[in-house]
């Protein structure tokens, strides 16, 4: 009975965690450029190209005797000047400089009137 007891718990736990997985994105093709020898698996043995693209890994059966289902490489992020005004959280006070605001880190834009000149950077996944 405790050997039927742990198999349950077993599935259990299976299903939960393949709940916690479902609906991940795929990964953007340049994310799975991964040197084969540095790979991390991220799957089962026996796992299908869906099922591991649908987990959020990669997938490549091309070269034997390594992961074929795999992390992919982390995103990328760039920080960019946002040229809409609404989209603006403002990083410093009214008359700062450009140079005290560049300074700080932020972006500095003298129009138009009445908006943040000084404001924070966006951050933007590259490839998007």
């Amino acid at each position: 009975m405790e050997h039927k007891g742990i198999q349950i718990l077993s599935v259990i736990l299976i299903l939960g965690l393949s709940a916690l997985t479902e609906g991940e994105e795929a990964p953007a093709p340049c994310r799975c450029n991964v040197d084969p020898k540095t790979r991390t698996n991220c799957g089962p043995p026996g796992i299908s190209p869906e099922e591991c693209r649908n987990s959020g890994c990669c997938f490549s059966s091309e070269v034997p005797d390594v992961p074929w289902c795999f992390t992919p490489l982390p995103k990328k992020y760039k920080k960019v000047c946002i040229e809409e005004i609404k989209l603006r959280t403002n990083c410093g006070y009214p008359g700062i400089s450009a140079e005290l605001c560049e300074a700080r880190g932020c972006c500095f834009e003298s129009r138009p009137p009445a908006v943040p000149w000084c404001f924070y950077h966006l951050q933007v996944q590259e490839g998007n």
